[in-house]
């Protein structure tokens, strides 16, 4: 209990600051496709956007091993922020759909590599019987700032450009808690090369599950604020559907990362991918006249989905040396990027075909191919 207490204090620095900065992304995940559909950009520029971020992220991986071994975690979290407020000056210039997309993509690199630093950070400092449980608060913590950034988008005005100055403020209070912190820097990565044949060897269901959770939660995060301003949502109701979403995780990924310190992780991940059938399902027998009842189910939906990552990045970090713990994360995060810029560009294409409910079918499809790979190596591997 000692150690618990001694860790959590320095390490909720770190949670902190990922807090603020999922405050000003929650903004720009409402701000800017509700914003490119008012104006009258071509439709492919929302989808385009958020596959930027995905793409953006693939570079950020490759970027984070080497700067956190050159310069150590809180240096390289710096310089994140730095790409972070570049690219919310870019957002903040004016309405210009290209400028957008290159501001989304320098985002996504910047995102990607403040989650190899703070992951890395966190595993170092957690020990297997309750690293499920940090990584869950982490990622709870990280998705309701989203939540609650989205919320914020009701309260400034969709026209001009105070959403992304605030994202800049948000932004500029991350660099605070990091800046302040007594937590050790672990020591520099003996490696920050991407292994995919090590994470597989050691952990192919959580290499799976990073895939399987980045085209989840980019189809699920990005595209339903598009499908709700197509189904003729203001920008309140917007706001308030991407903030309730996020209440999803109190009830179902904190107590699913609980359940997976206590049994094998892999059988509550195919737990949680049940919940995101039924859950998605669901979203087929409600429409925006009965808004709780949409915001319950894609709350359900959100809180499973967001929980497939940190279960699957715990499992890895359980059978992995700590020593490999930065090209581990940098692998996943490529793994997580390569998904999640491949499956919104599919529904991106598939969407002015199939409909704005597009994101749903990929979810569903997502989700049911992962669940039959997990029950393919419980058989194959029971321990």
């Amino acid at each position: 209990m000692k150690t618990h207490f001694s860790t959590y204090v320095p390490v909720a620095g770190i949670i902190l600051s990922m807090v603020c900065v999922a405050l000003g992304n929650g903004m720009m995940f409402a701000y800017v496709p509700f914003v490119l559909a008012q104006t009258g950009a071509q439709s492919w520029a929302a989808g385009a956007a958020i596959t930027a971020v995905a793409f953006g992220g693939l570079v950020g991986c490759l970027l984070a091993g080497p700067i956190i071994r050159r310069v150590g975690h809180a240096r390289a979290f710096s310089c994140s922020m730095a790409i972070v407020i570049i690219a919310a000056v870019l957002v903040a210039a004016g309405v210009h759909p290209i400028l957008w997309i290159i501001a989304r993509g320098l985002y996504g690199a910047a995102g990607n590599m403040n989650f190899v630093i703070t992951q890395s950070w966190l595993n170092s400092a957690s020990e297997n019987a309750w690293r499920g449980r940090i990584m869950s608060v982490f990622y709870m913590a990280y998705i309701l700032g989203l939540g609650l950034g989205a919320w914020c988008f009701a309260l400034v005005p969709a026209e001009g450009n105070m959403a992304p100055i605030i994202t800049i403020l948000f932004t500029a209070f991350a660099l605070l808690p990091i800046g302040l912190t007594r937590l050790p820097n672990p020591p520099p990565p003996a490696g920050v090369s991407i292994d995919f044949p090590m994470v597989w060897k050691n952990a192919p269901v959580a290499l799976a599950g990073v895939m399987a959770a980045g085209g989840l939660s980019m189809v699920v995060q990005g595209f339903t604020p598009i499908y709700a301003a197509s189904s003729g949502a203001s920008q309140d109701q917007v706001a308030l559907l991407m903030f309730l979403m996020q209440f999803g995780l109190l009830f179902v990924q904190l107590p699913l990362g609980m359940l997976s310190d206590s049994f094998d992780r892999r059988q509550v991940l195919l737990g949680t991918l049940v919940l995101i059938l039924v859950a998605g399902m669901g979203t087929f027998g409600v429409s925006l006249s009965n808004f709780i009842l949409l915001a319950a189910v894609f709350a359900l939906l959100a809180g499973a989905v967001e929980s497939i990552y940190s279960i699957a990045n715990a499992h890895a970090n359980d059978r992995t040396e700590p020593d490999k713990f930065v090209p581990l994360t940098s692998t996943l995060l490529i793994a997580w990027s390569v998904a999640a810029t491949l499956v919104p560009l599919a529904v991106t294409v598939l969407t002015p075909s199939l409909g704005p409910q597009t994101f749903l079918y990929a979810a569903l499809g997502v989700a049911f191919l992962y669940a039959v790979f997990i029950i393919y190596r419980l058989q194959k591997r029971p321990d």
